[in-house]
């Protein structure tokens, strides 16, 4: 699976904004593969931060 859909998936089962710490616990990635999926996301609007430092998928 894309590292991008699988933080995806985490953020949506966590059903609350994540920090990339907290999806690195839960999904078992590499922190640097989650930042490099979370740069991309933000960039594609797939994702957003209703709080500093916490992301959550944008509802669509």
């Amino acid at each position: 699976m894309e590292v991008k859909n699988k933080v995806l998936e985490v953020m949506r089962e966590a059903g609350k904004p994540v920090s990339a710490g907290e999806v690195e616990k839960l999904s078992g990635l590499d922190r640097k593969e989650i930042d490099k999926a979370f740069k991309e996301l933000k960039a594609e609007g797939a994702i957003v931060s209703p709080v500093r430092c916490k992301w959550e998928p944008a509802a669509k």
